[in-house]
C-alpha cells in the first residue's frame, strides 16, 4: 500500500460476495478459500508525503483469512 490507514473505518458497507467477486478464483489463488466479501467504508488515510485526507477504501474480507488488498477509491474531503 502507498498509504496507512489512520484510526478506525467507518460506515462499512458490504457489496459483494461470493460468486459476485470478479477476483474471486486469484483470491482464492492467493489467500486460500474462504467466504469472500467486498466492502468499502470511510477512514483517515496517511499518504507518502505525510498529508492526512479522509477516503473511501475498498478491500477483500474473509473469515479466518482477514482483510486483504486496499485501495483508495476517492477523497472524500
Amino acid at each position: 500500500m502507498f498509504f496507512e490507514i489512520r484510526g478506525n473505518i467507518t460506515e462499512m458497507e458490504t457489496f459483494a460476495v461470493g460468486s459476485g467477486i470478479r477476483e474471486l478464483p486469484r483470491l482464492r489463488k492467493l489467500y486460500g478459500r474462504g467466504r469472500w466479501r467486498k466492502r468499502k467504508g470511510i477512514a483517515d488515510v496517511e499518504l507518502p508525503n505525510g498529508r492526512i485526507r479522509r477516503a473511501e477504501l475498498h478491500w477483500y474480507e474473509a473469515s479466518g483469512i482477514g482483510k486483504k488488498e486496499f485501495k483508495i477509491k476517492r477523497f472524500v474531503d
